[in-house]
């Protein structure tokens, strides 16, 4: 669980970097949906620390509300797998 997590972070950190980088050079984007779905996977902090490290997203209220609120719910899913179902 804990290499998942680790390795859901890192794509998300750098598919949100990759996507920033395709919106300087008028490239086919990363959809939405599909940085939602990683954060939704377990990697809502590394989805929030990629906002922060490449200024990404961070105007869109959809993001600056919705990563956090992910990365509750990532917290309490981890912390029910380990307190309750494992």
């Amino acid at each position: 669980m804990v290499i998942y997590l680790i390795i859901i972070n890192i794509i998300a950190f750098f598919t949100m970097g990759e996507d920033k980088r395709r919106a300087r050079v008028h490239r086919w984007r990363i959809q939405e949906k599909v940085l939602f779905i990683l954060a939704l996977a377990g990697g809502a902090a590394g989805s929030i620390l990629g906002m922060l490290a490449f200024h990404h997203k961070t105007q869109k209220m959809r993001f600056v509300i919705g990563m956090p609120l992910l990365l509750v719910l990532n917290i309490i899913c981890i912390y029910a797998y380990y307190n309750f179902l494992k």
